[in-house]
């Protein structure tokens, strides 16, 4: 990594250039709080869970209340939480693990087409061991028809995987129609992944009466490289990666004791915290919202009113997300083109394109996402630079288009 000279990291001085941050979909700030309980696992409580000395014991103790938090909020037993290296390797091991259960019973899997890569991938894994994926269509908004799912079963159906809110553009799925004609009426076991629908949506997952569920602690102010995955008691899934005894016996290596309890922390104070964070947030997500649709050929994507409070993602027609983003970082806001693991792509959207955008116009999106700590004053900022941006890049964009080697065009 290269300086200046003065021992500054050329990163540190891209990182403090940002005054804004509006990509919390993307990854959240660390709470203090949740640093505070993690700190002393990552010094003085530093022994192996698995060891029976004092030490061990005492990080056994701090992992045995991780599981019981988390499970807590969702309203499941503590035996039902196991701990991952994030919302990825949930859902791996929550769909591979369920379809190589399942292999026996059948071998197709449903999903649809606007799913984070972390299921679409592993889903297309699965076909190359004679699985059998289907992927379900969406309408302009994002949503998946329940009966379309429904229509979509047949006698080897073993596995449903959803996502709760979909992280480009914020719609929220009818998880729960879903799972009324997938679980209740032919006893197919559904995952659904809530990674980004977590920090915003209460989660029982009695109520719900899911079988497995995703989450990811960095969405809502924990640690990176930590996620967990409920598994209903008497969901039988074949374990992802083999070793030790650890999590039950159903995800081996020794457990990340700090990650756990950041993320334990973390939810537990989202969830505490959310009746009043999410009106605020959606207050403020629709202040920015109405300055930016303003701009002709602005259009929100996603549904209108289903969707994540934070969640603000538009398409700006004659204009390339991508520069879009750029310039908005040139001005000290912190946005992204769409998924943050797909970033540094020039392929268009598969979330917006599944939707039913042309491509050029789905390289036009723009996601502008808030959270607990975007203020006012941040949000009056951004809506007051976002429609100039938009605005002088399309009359740049224009001028190129109409003489590309800028030479002086003949009347």
């Amino acid at each position: 990594m290269g300086d200046r000279g003065d021992g500054e990291p050329r990163a540190a001085r891209t990182i403090r250039r940002v005054t804004i941050y509006l990509d919390h979909a993307a990854t959240t700030p660390l709470r203090r709080e949740v640093l505070g309980a993690m700190l002393p696992f990552l010094t003085d409580v530093f022994g192996n869970p698995s060891s029976a000395h004092a030490v061990g014991r005492r990080a056994r103790a701090a992992l045995d209340e991780a599981h019981e938090k988390v499970a807590h909020e969702l309203n499941a037993q503590a035996r039902e939480i196991v701990f991952t290296s994030g919302g990825t390797e949930a859902s791996n091991l929550a769909i591979k693990g369920a379809a190589w259960a399942g292999k026996a019973q059948g071998n197709h899997v449903i999903t649809s087409a606007i799913e984070h890569h972390a299921t679409l991938h592993t889903v297309s894994h699965l076909e190359k061991f004679g699985f059998e994926v289907s992927v379900v269509p969406v309408d302009r908004y994002g949503r998946v028809d329940p009966d379309q799912i429904a229509s979509a079963m047949n006698d080897r159906t073993i596995l449903v995987s959803l996502m709760l809110a979909n992280n480009e553009v914020g719609t929220v799925q009818p998880v729960r129609e879903v799972i009324e004609r997938v679980r209740h009426q032919r006893g197919v076991l559904v995952h659904v992944d809530a990674v980004q629908a977590a920090p915003y949506v209460g989660i029982d997952v009695r109520a719900l009466d899911v079988d497995l569920l995703s989450l990811s602690a960095h969405k809502f102010e924990g640690p990176k490289g930590i996620g967990a995955l409920f598994i209903r008691h008497g969901t039988t899934l074949l374990p992802q990666q083999q070793g030790g005894s650890q999590e039950r016996y159903r995800r081996a290596g020794t457990e990340n004791v700090a990650g756990a309890v950041g993320l334990a922390v973390a939810y537990e104070l989202s969830c505490r915290e959310r009746e009043g964070v999410v009106p605020r947030v959606a207050a403020l997500r629709d202040r920015l919202r109405d300055a930016v649709l303003v701009v002709p050929g602005v259009e929100l994507t996603g549904h209108p009113r289903d969707r994540l409070p934070g969640h603000l993602s538009v398409i700006a027609r004659e204009s390339d997300g991508a520069s879009v983003s750029f310039a908005l970082d040139l001005e000290g806001i912190a946005c992204s083109t769409g998924s943050a693991c797909t970033t540094g792509s020039a392929e268009p959207s598969h979330v917006l394109t599944a939707m039913g955008y042309p491509a050029e116009e789905a390289l036009g999106a723009v996601r502008m996402t808030l959270g607990r700590t975007t203020t006012e004053e941040e949000v009056d900022r951004v809506a007051q630079v976002v429609p100039e941006v938009l605005v002088r890049m399309r009359v740049g964009a224009a001028a190129v288009a109409a003489d590309p080697l800028g030479q002086q065009v003949p009347s």
